[in-house]
């Protein structure tokens, strides 16, 4: 900020003052007033830069941040970040996008579903996760009661409605998503289908992040019988897992997409399959934790963290079972 910025916040602090106007002159107020008005005149912006908003000084996607981190903090997930980074940027990319962006992350805990959501919104939002414009539900924290499933979907599409409102591109990330009430997510799907606008609002430009362990067990085990034979792990395509995630999740009676109208209109543009993660993953992400609190690397420390944790199968110990969710509390341990 430079010095004439600072004059000015100094007068608006002395005209917003209240009683402190009361032993300024006349004269000096009115010269106060000029000289703020003709800042403002020059710098009609200036206020947005202080207060988050609706606008391009707060929104504005980064590729090549989303990609950098993607390829130096997303390990073992070559198919997701594959293809989080190409939806995300070709939604961004369009002025007009016919729909919402709408993304379903399915593997089990651990994998990255919740680190990538919050990568998705660094490089959208530029107080990221902590921005107003991205909201987060979490079905036992907010939809608890099964008895009251009419009174949350009045609340949620009131909350979604007023959010969008207020701006087009917000996140909205839903966690648990297998808990949630199929009802509850069927009211959702106004706002994410083909409309242009709705009671006079459009949609089209937010985002829809559902996050699952639906589909983790299908995916693990494509993963294992794919490791069996002897390939790269690399070498496993989206269309290797694709159809049997997607049958997992939409006939799978104990997921909340059962049959939803969101699988059933094709309404969700990616099912994202999060594979289990291998110890060398494991041992990433504890370095990756050490460089993150500011330590130095340590090899021979990462490698104990991730030894202690439960792998399968037993005789092998290939994949972990709880993938890096514990890799920050096993590390606390050791320091």
């Amino acid at each position: 900020m430079n010095s004439r910025q600072h004059q000015t916040l100094l007068l608006l602090l002395l005209v917003c003052g209240g009683g402190a106007i009361e032993i300024i002159s006349t004269g000096i107020a009115v010269g106060m007033a000029a000289a703020l008005t003709g800042f403002l005149a020059s710098y009609p912006n200036i206020f947005y830069y202080f207060h988050e908003c609706c606008r391009a000084e707060w929104i504005s996607f980064n590729k090549t941040g989303l990609q950098a981190d993607l390829e130096s903090q997303l390990f073992g997930q070559h198919i997701a970040s594959r293809i989080i980074l190409k939806a995300v940027t070709g939604f961004m990319n369009n002025n007009n996008p016919k729909k919402p962006l709408v993304l379903s992350l399915h593997g089990w805990t651990g994998t990255g579903k919740n680190f990538v959501s919050q990568l998705i919104a660094d490089n959208i939002y530029k107080k990221g996760m902590d921005s107003s414009f991205v909201h987060i539900f979490t079905s036992e924290l907010h939809f608890p009661h099964a008895s009251q499933i009419e009174t949350y979907k009045t609340q949620l599409q009131h909350w979604i409605r007023g959010n969008v409102t207020n701006c087009a591109h917000s996140m909205f990330i839903f966690d648990e998503m297998d808990k949630m009430h199929p009802g509850l997510i069927d009211s959702i799907k106004p706002f994410v289908d083909y409309y242009e606008k709705l009671d006079g609002v459009s949609y089209r430009k937010a985002i829809f992040i559902f996050l699952s362990n639906a589909g983790g067990e299908s995916i693990t085990h494509t993963t294992l019988d794919f490791w069996k034979t002897g390939k790269d792990r690399e070498e496993l395509a989206l269309k290797d897992v694709e159809m049997s995630l997607s049958l997992a999740v939409f006939n799978n009676k104990n997921s909340g997409l059962w049959h939803t109208s969101l699988i059933d209109k094709n309404l969700v543009d990616f099912f994202v399959p999060f594979l289990p993660l291998e110890y060398r993953h494991v041992v990433q992400c504890a370095m990756a934790e050490m460089e993150a609190r500011g330590l130095p690397p340590n090899p021979d420390l990462a490698n104990q963290v991730a030894s202690e944790l439960t792998y399968f199968p037993k005789s092998d110990r290939v994949f972990s079972v709880k993938g890096c969710k514990t890799i920050e509390s096993k590390l606390d341990y050791y320091l």
